[in-house]
């Protein structure tokens, strides 16, 4: 069973800006201080330094990838897939460090989200999330020939 359905091509197409934005906008931002963002992925406690410091290096730039090939359709799939995963990876590791009494902001949107509380970022999270998961699901009409 398969599950779609249609939404009108404005509402879609605000839908993969927001979300193209977005995620462009987070690895811009961490890929002019990877070594804060190493840090930041570091005051989880859940890799070691040396796993944190290459993340800091290469997340930024898969952001941006996948942010541009949802917002112009090349491996658009993919690009939605792996940004599922990581949004997906990334509230898991919030609700765990909170769970574990760590008080930390997450970094991605640099010294702008840094006065967010945890609630907030879990909300801007699950709704990223249900974007994308919306993006995934819709079912556009084919165009008919001309």
């Amino acid at each position: 069973m398969t599950f779609s359905f249609r939404l009108p091509r404005w509402v879609v197409w605000m839908i993969r800006s927001l979300i193209a934005a977005t995620f462009i906008y987070a690895g811009a931002i961490k890929i002019f201080d990877p070594a804060g963002f190493a840090v930041d992925i570091d005051n989880y406690h859940l890799l070691p330094w040396a796993v944190a410091a290459r993340l800091a290096f290469y997340l930024p730039w898969l952001e941006i990838v996948c942010g541009l090939a949802v917002l112009f359709g090349f491996l658009y799939r993919g690009g939605l897939l792996i940004l599922a995963t990581l949004i997906t990876v990334f509230i898991a590791a919030s609700i765990i460090a909170k769970t574990r009494g760590l008080d930390i902001t997450c970094g991605c949107f640099g010294h702008a989200s840094k006065n967010l509380s945890f609630v907030s970022h879990l909300a801007i999270d699950l709704g990223l999330l249900a974007g994308i998961v919306c993006l995934w699901l819709i079912q556009t009409p084919a165009r008919k020939p001309a």
